[in-house]
């Protein structure tokens, strides 16, 4: 896939997790790209994990059910980095 579809499917991908996950989700419009891409990543590597069996680093395509696994997987990365950048107080 070229850098065009990658960051179409970013943007798209990004805009709709930061959507659905709840509260307020900083950033412009390259974190949202780059939570985008990064979504698109771990959904893929999830997809493969439960078809083969096997991890693999996959990355969605810009179809219908490739921007769902981008969003799943965006919502899997917001999920992580407030898990592991909370503060301890």
């Amino acid at each position: 896939m070229n850098v065009l579809a990658w960051i179409v499917l970013g943007l798209i991908a990004g805009a709709i997790a930061k959507a659905i996950y709840p509260g307020a989700q900083g950033g412009g419009l390259l974190s949202t790209m780059v939570l985008g891409i990064v979504g698109a990543f771990i959904g893929g590597a999830v997809v493969s994990l439960l078809t083969t069996g096997t991890l693999s680093l996959a990355g969605a395509s810009l179809s219908i059910p490739g921007v769902i696994v981008a969003v799943l997987g965006a919502i899997i990365a917001i999920f992580l980095y407030y898990q592991f950048s909370r503060r301890a107080y």
